[in-house]
């Protein structure tokens, strides 16, 4: 990386206007590396076709390279060199770009395989927030953005969030505000003509609603079997992944949690604001991610807490699952592989 300044000018925020977005561009046309706000979570972004670009992202991440990255840009035409679109992926770009979906579709040579983790495979999105598609119009660059935080962490959903996490590592940060979403983009898999769609990774874009959308059925959770070469499917595969330190835990709604250790705290979140009275174990602190149980609150709010109880001290954070429906199956999901139960 080849930033010019002293290293107390870093991390430099640049301003959600016309001027930050140009100097965005101009560093990622330059082979730098910048975090970027989407309206999923922010995205650590480098040129996806150049693979020195590419290598920032994965050591700046501290991030394997079995792990794919999912390339952005404004459309279909946008990808027009570096993929091969079915008759499906057309129609669900049609109708979910720009969005919170991401495609697995057959790549072609024009897409190095450090970005793919070696597969015939690569996975697109277009998203939505304005910022992000002022840079990709910009810069008029594929851009490779895994979220912009240390592998395996909290995805940030703020600036701030990116600051904290990297410092000076990540030295030019545009500023877009809290992401609208805030859990990662929804995952489908349309490269297999022979096979029915899957979702890989659920996310703000429902499995009823892809459903809804191709006329079919939509199967969940990775395929049964995988080739010997190559890395992971897709990105946010792992069993343990989007974990806080603070060792966390799940509870069905009904259950409640036990006692932390003596002379110690802990944490406990609801989906929405517990009932007058309702009994809390000692020494445990209750917190809930909507005020009436609403969903996409919970999903917006999700990383901030969690992210804001790990650097508090608690002994432990208990959450509490969402319904297996909807988007409770992405919010599930998030949690599951932040206990490291993501594969159970």
């Amino acid at each position: 990386m080849t930033s010019s300044g002293s290293a107390e000018d870093f991390p430099a925020f640049l301003p959600p206007t016309p001027t930050g977005v140009a100097r965005a561009a101009e560093l990622l046309r330059a082979g730098e590396v910048v975090a970027l706000p989407t309206e999923t979570v922010y995205g650590l972004a480098a040129h996806a076709l150049d693979e020195r670009a590419v290598r920032s992202l994965f050591a700046i991440k501290g991030r394997p390279l079995i792990d794919p990255l999912i390339v952005h840009g404004l459309d279909v035409n946008f990808f027009v060199n570096l993929a091969h679109f079915t008759p499906m992926a057309r129609l669900l770009a049609e109708t979910c770009w720009p969005g919170p979906l991401t495609m697995i579709v057959r790549k072609t040579s024009a897409v190095p395989l450090l970005v793919t983790a070696g597969r015939d495979t690569v996975a697109l999105r277009a998203p939505a927030h304005p910022l992000m598609r002022a840079v990709l119009e910009a810069c008029r660059l594929p851009l490779a953005a895994p979220s912009a935080n240390p592998f395996g962490y909290l995805s940030p959903t703020r600036a701030e969030h990116v600051r904290t996490s990297f410092g000076g590592c990540v030295p030019w940060i545009l500023d877009g505000g809290a992401c609208a979403l805030g859990l990662e983009s929804t995952i489908i898999d349309v490269s297999d003509t022979s096979a029915p769609p899957r979702i890989l990774r659920p996310g703000p874009i429902t499995a009823e609603a892809l459903a809804q959308i191709l006329d079919c059925r939509v199967e969940i959770g990775p395929r049964e079997s995988t080739p010997a070469t190559g890395g992971l499917a897709a990105p946010g595969m792992l069993a343990r992944h989007y974990s806080p330190r603070t060792p966390l835990e799940l509870l069905e709604s009904t259950q409640k949690p036990g006692s932390p250790p003596v002379g110690r705290r802990a944490a406990w979140v609801r989906l929405q604001r517990p009932k007058p009275k309702e009994a809390t174990p000692n020494a445990v602190e209750v917190f809930w991610l909507s005020e009436d149980g609403n969903l996409a609150e919970a999903a917006r709010g999700l990383y901030d807490l969690l992210r804001r109880l790990d650097m508090a001290g608690y002994a432990k954070i208990w959450c509490e699952c969402a319904p297996e429906s909807g988007l409770g199956l992405a919010l599930n999901d998030r949690l599951r592989r932040a206990a490291g139960r993501g594969n159970s």
